[in-house]
């Protein structure tokens, strides 16, 4: 059983990488385009 948690532990670490790399592209798209000009300004004041 231990065989198959492995498996697991390695589609989740790529899942994980997949989620981390898509979210730094919505961000930096948003960014670009002005779409998140609102949230920077809220978080920087």
């Amino acid at each position: 059983m231990t065989d198959d948690d492995d498996d697991m532990t390695v589609f989740s670490d790529k899942r994980q990488k997949r989620v981390k790399i898509t979210a730094w592209v919505v961000i930096g798209a948003l960014v670009l385009t002005g779409g998140g000009a609102t949230v920077i300004s809220l978080i920087l004041g």
